[in-house]
């Protein structure tokens, strides 16, 4: 699948970037199942340094009405209406993966990218849940990326 078409850069020059008030370089946590969960900006790095692949796992409404990250996989874990598990996802996992690369799985909230780093480490791949996935958690008043999430930290996304 590829992402829906590129729009304008909708990433806002007045989203917060997150500070950490840990001076020590970001680093990942151990889980279970799969290598671990890291920040956003952890698993941008690795992905711009070449040592990862990023793999969005959202369904195809979310990327065209939510937004997508330029140069992700995306790869669909449930499909759309329905939810259904997507019956290809472990051929496309391990065609859009090169040996030896890491693997970032993101989601919506850092859900479903949990049960993709389990599975992607059953298929033998080091793979890591990205934390807060691309909108992170609703706020108090329902809204999601304003607490949390690609988008909050400023990261690389286009409206789809």
């Amino acid at each position: 699948m590829t992402p829906p078409p590129s729009g304008t850069t909708a990433s806002s020059p007045d989203a917060p970037c997150a500070q950490s008030s840990n001076a020590a370089a970001p680093q990942a946590h151990p889980a279970q199942g799969y290598a671990g969960d890291i920040s956003p900006q952890l698993a941008y790095q690795w992905w711009q340094g070449g040592d990862a692949v990023l793999v969005d796992v959202r369904s195809e409404a979310e990327l065209a009405w939510v937004g997508f990250v330029p140069g992700a996989v995306a790869l669909v874990w449930k499909q759309w209406p329905g939810m259904t598990l997507n019956p290809d996802f472990d051929a496309q996992l391990l065609a859009a993966v090169p040996a030896g690369k890491k693997v970032l799985m993101l989601c919506r909230s850092g859900i479903r990218s949990v049960a993709t780093a389990q599975r992607a480490t059953e298929l033998g791949l080091q793979a890591y849940n990205v934390l807060e996935g691309f909108e992170g958690d609703p706020d108090e008043q329902g809204q999601r990326g304003r607490t949390g999430g690609w988008r909050f930290h400023g990261l690389p996304w286009r409206q789809g």
